[in-house]
């Protein structure tokens, strides 16, 4: 994986580079996605069709460099998520950075769509979720282990879980989708970065990156790109 913005270099990208070229100064939200050339970001429901050797060495750096991991709860449930394990590649990075070797996963949900007895009903999950879930769900999470934070009546109020994931030490987050969660991350002013790899790939379909228009148009500052075997990995600020 090579450089070519800012500054291009044909030296190769070591882990440690790596780290260096995606690292935030103090409290963010960053967003992580891969996309087609056409806007698409997963085939047949799973973004593993798009993915490249890079796009996972990216994704691992990313998990590697935040506190914690945010996702919506039905990219959760498509993509098997699990927690964060000390011994996977993950928390071998993390504990070569210098971090904890795990991190926690916070999962997005209106209706706190955990079940006691799911793969991320543990101790190291984050429920993130509002009023109008269901209590006893919510209790009988809590009484597995799972950190219930209830933000917002009717909906989610993502705001207000940042502050409160901050507030236990969480600052820096990578949000890893999908489309809803990002769409209302980005109306409510709360993504400081986009870290896209954009995949040589046109799919079609109705999955993309946003799934609706916008209040506001947003306009990125593309501030790096790196390249390896066609694929491009960019960064872009949002504010």
């Amino acid at each position: 994986m090579r450089r070519l913005l800012p500054d291009p270099e044909a030296v190769e990208l070591d882990d440690a580079a790596l780290a260096d070229a995606y690292r935030l100064p103090g409290r963010s939200v960053r967003a992580d996605f891969v996309g087609s050339l056409d806007g698409a970001i997963a085939i047949q429901g799973r973004s593993g069709g798009l993915g490249s050797p890079g796009d996972k060495r990216v994704f691992r750096t990313l998990r590697a460099l935040a506190d914690v991991v945010l996702v919506g709860a039905g990219t959760a449930n498509a993509e098997g998520y699990r927690p964060v394990a000390a011994d996977s590649a993950v928390g071998a990075l993390r504990t070569a950075l210098g971090r904890p070797a795990t991190a926690p996963i916070a999962v997005v949900s209106r209706r706190g769509s955990i079940a006691p007895g799911d793969r991320l009903a543990v101790d190291s999950t984050i429920l993130v979720t509002c009023s109008a879930s269901d209590a006893d769900r919510r209790a009988a999470l809590a009484e597995a282990g799972v950190t219930v934070l209830v933000c917002g009546d009717d909906d989610v109020d993502l705001p207000t879980a940042l502050d409160a994931l901050a507030d236990r030490g969480l600052e820096q987050v990578v949000c890893e989708g999908g489309p809803a969660l990002f769409a209302a991350a980005l109306t409510a002013g709360c993504v400081d970065e986009l870290d896209l790899t954009i995949a040589p790939a046109l799919v079609g379909g109705e999955t993309r990156l946003l799934p609706a228009t916008l209040p506001e148009v947003v306009r990125p500052r593309l501030v790096q790109v790196l390249e390896e075997d066609g694929v491009l990995f960019t960064r872009y600020a949002l504010r």
